[in-house]
């Protein structure tokens, strides 16, 4: 027991942390990220730019997830979670905003949606990303969730047509059962390139197609924050092998105030 103790005090402390916002002054640090990625980087249009705050009706019916650099305790990312029983009193999913997803409600088991995450420009790297999907499996975990959505979003810097080519690139090899397809309301102008060769993945979307969900149609148009919209949608029975220890293992905490993740 001295032994293990004293291999404990050695490790490094944890140079990231995730955790769900407790009270009103961290849910606003999340939407002042969100400002400073989405409209100061990105250049959103959003009906109040001077607050300093993104923010749309759906803040408030969810629970926001927050990972903190432990080195000077400044908020590297955030997202939000949206449950299937607080969508109930929201309106429905954000993401039923942007596409027709009859289909995929339809499916047997609980849903989720995390929507609007953001990493500070200096921490989008691996480590961030990771702690970040820790605390969204602590939530899936805790609640039996059978279902993951969401919208991962395409930056248009460089035009619709890469946005054309990664649908197209990945409805060939990740894309949903026919029977969970969604159709958007807003359709992204234009048409794949005829050469889509293997454009470059924004993290997010990569890190979805990591773990093993799938696309679930055609890019939805979302031109006040000027992106193309993938809809994302995660079985969490389907969860890549590689992945499943890590997401679904019970030895750790159902939701835990705090998981780690090293640089």
């Amino acid at each position: 027991m001295a032994t293990a103790a004293r291999e404990l005090s050695r490790r490094p402390a944890p140079r990231f942390t995730c955790r769900l916002a407790e009270g009103r002054r961290e849910i606003e640090e999340s939407l002042r990220l969100r400002h400073r990625v989405f409209v100061e980087e990105m250049g959103a249009e959003i009906d109040d730019p001077d607050s300093g705050l993104e923010r749309d009706q759906y803040d408030r019916h969810c629970h926001h997830l927050l990972v903190r650099d432990n080195r000077d305790g400044r908020l590297v990312a955030s997202t939000r979670i949206l449950t299937q029983e607080r969508a109930a009193f929201a309106g429905g999913f954000y993401s039923a905003g942007e596409f027709d997803l009859d289909a995929v409600l339809s499916a047997p088991g609980r849903f989720m949606e995390i929507g609007r995450t953001c990493v500070a420009r200096e921490h989008r790297r691996g480590a961030v990303i990771a702690v970040l999907w820790s605390g969204v499996s602590g939530f899936i975990r805790h609640g039996g969730y059978s279902h993951l959505i969401g919208c991962a979003s395409i930056e248009l810097d460089e035009g619709m047509a890469r946005a054309h080519a990664i649908h197209a690139r990945l409805a060939a090899s990740h894309g949903s059962p026919a029977e969970y397809r969604v159709a958007p309301r807003l359709a992204l102008p234009g048409e794949p390139p005829a050469e889509t060769g293997n454009p470059r993945l924004p993290p997010l979307l990569k890190a979805y197609i990591s773990l093993g969900a799938t696309v679930g149609g055609p890019p939805c148009w979302d031109p006040d924050f000027k992106v193309a919209d993938l809809f994302m949608h995660l079985q969490v029975a389907n969860l890549c092998p590689r992945y499943v220890r890590h997401f679904l293992q019970r030895s750790r905490p159902a939701v835990p105030r705090a998981v780690a993740a090293h640089p």
